[in-house]
């Protein structure tokens, strides 16, 4: 049987790395948040995402050269302090499908596409991962090698995130849905 990687853990355990990951999101996703502040204007108006899904070298370059020193800088402790960020969310994400996933989807046949999505959880990690080595290499010189590997990763990551957060969105509404039937 596919197992989550998290099946060996005790509610106790499962519920403190819940809560230490959850704070530890909150605060990152403010951190990044307040580098991002330097980061939008006219051209980057998404700020690190625009930067991200700039498909081309043009616009790469375009968002590099409106950024003055201190963006620069900004943009990139953002793209460093997104390597903690990678860990934390995936390991969030799949704490909370978990979780889910065993309240709710136990002994049915959506249990196993739980499993499957924390783990996917990691491989868009992974993907983000790549994502900020491409980033870093558009830094030193945008090429489109770089440019176009940090937006199909991007956007490879973003929909796996996605997938995640609907099974988590889902799983709610059925665990909402069977109490009131209760």
């Amino acid at each position: 049987m596919f197992l989550s990687p998290f099946s060996k853990l005790s509610q106790k355990r499962l519920q403190n790395n819940t809560i230490i990951t959850f704070v530890l999101v909150a605060l990152s996703v403010f951190l990044l948040h307040y580098l991002d502040g330097f980061l939008k204007n006219k051209i980057a108006v998404n700020g690190i995402v625009s930067f991200e899904l700039a498909k081309n070298t043009e616009v790469a370059s375009q968002i590099i050269n409106s950024w003055n020193p201190v963006s620069t800088a900004a943009a990139g402790y953002s793209l460093i302090f997104d390597f903690f960020f990678l860990a934390v969310y995936s390991v969030f994400l799949g704490l909370v499908i978990h979780r889910l996933n065993e309240k709710v989807w136990k002994n049915t046949s959506i249990y196993k596409i739980g499993v499957v999505l924390i783990f996917v959880q990691f491989t868009a990690a992974f993907f983000d991962s790549i994502e900020n080595i491409s980033l870093l290499q558009v830094f030193k010189g945008p090429t489109q090698f770089w440019t176009l590997s940090a937006y199909y990763f991007a956007i490879a990551k973003f929909s796996l995130i996605a997938l995640g957060i609907l099974f988590i969105l889902g799983s709610v509404l059925a665990f909402l849905f069977q109490k009131k039937q209760i």
